[in-house]
């Protein structure tokens, strides 16, 4: 049997890539206390169904499997920017403290200022994007090497961790509503969730068209990119602000998920390559594929309890990247 070459494996997952996403709102759609069979749910979207189908649907099921997929195709394609950026298959927007930065913004919204959550959004992207600064800021010397990035990241992903301690301890009343929210879920959320998350997320998605082509030069080098005649630094900082709003948006909603920024991409670069022209549509679809399936999984494997998606996806993750760190290891 001929083996598979990588333009072979490419070909494949397109083809794969829109049919497990589309399973996985199936599955996501179906699944549950009450399970509805595909023609059902078809019936129940066009008004022709059952009345009670129709109501688990549109009120429950549809908004729900809606933000994980936004959610899952924002950390995924924040992780694949951000390895890509750091030459560095580990860098993620929760190992660098990207994603801390807007979970502190998010709790201090909720805890301190919960009149305003209708600024959830943009107070995670605020804080976001204020620690990709700090990052930034404290790597630079006459230059922002990837290595230093990721250094500065940890260091201040430490830091962030303890400020949200702090925050627990000293609003110790309220924290019982930020919990559930650490430990990453989409538990209640609902059509006002994806409201108010969609747009940052869609604007996100959206402008990582713009970022195919200098994520791929920076892969080649900090030297072979200036070759080129690009501007390293400014690119390096405009992908470092776009993977922030991207897990700003995912954050907001869904607290703080990991391992779907770190693995996602890190299997996709192993099975289709480096182009970004294909790493990062792969990598969106399955991120949003894995979030999905996983969070259909936490509401109905544990039935009558809702395991948060962030436990469930930190005990499957940790397990399959030490699986692709040895398959990485067999290659290398």
């Amino acid at each position: 049997m001929r083996k598979l070459t990588l333009r072979d494996k490419r070909r494949i997952f397109l083809w794969l890539a829109p049919i497990v996403l589309l399973l996985s709102v199936l599955c996501g759609l179906g699944y549950g206390s009450v399970p509805i069979s595909p023609r059902d749910i078809w019936l129940a979207l066009v008004s022709e169904g059952d009345p009670l189908y129709r109501q688990i649907l549109l009120d429950l099921r549809l908004p729900r499997v809606l933000i994980g997929l936004l959610v899952g195709a924002c950390l995924a394609a924040a992780g694949a920017l951000l390895q890509g950026v750091m030459r560095n298959p580990l860098a993620d927007p929760g190992v660098i403290g990207v994603s801390a930065g807007g979970g502190v913004a998010a709790i201090l919204t909720m805890v301190v200022w919960p009149q305003a959550s209708f600024l959830l959004p943009a107070a995670a992207f605020a804080g976001a994007f204020a620690s990709s600064v700090a990052i930034y800021l404290l790597s630079w010397d006459k230059g922002a090497s990837p290595v230093k990035i990721v250094l500065a990241g940890v260091a201040v992903n430490a830091l962030l961790g303890a400020v949200t301690n702090g925050l627990m301890v000293v609003y110790s009343d309220r924290v019982q509503a930020v919990l559930p929210w650490l430990a990453g879920g989409l538990n209640g959320r609902s059509w006002h969730h994806l409201e108010f998350m969609a747009p940052y997320a869609v604007v996100g998605l959206l402008l990582t068209a713009l970022a195919v082509k200098p994520a791929n030069l920076l892969m080649l080098g900090d030297e072979s990119a200036k070759l080129l005649g690009q501007k390293v630094e400014l690119q390096r900082m405009l992908l470092i602000l776009l993977a922030s709003l991207l897990a700003g948006a995912a954050v907001s909603v869904a607290g703080l998920v990991g391992f779907v920024g770190l693995v996602v991409p890190h299997a996709m670069r192993l099975l289709i390559g480096e182009d970004y022209k294909l790493l990062l549509p792969c990598s969106i679809a399955g991120g949003a594929a894995l979030v999905v399936l996983a969070d259909t999984a936490a509401r109905t494997w544990f039935d009558p309890i809702e395991l948060p998606v962030g436990i469930l996806l930190a005990c499957l993750g940790a397990p399959f990247f030490l699986i692709l760190l040895r398959r990485r290891s067999r290659l290398a």
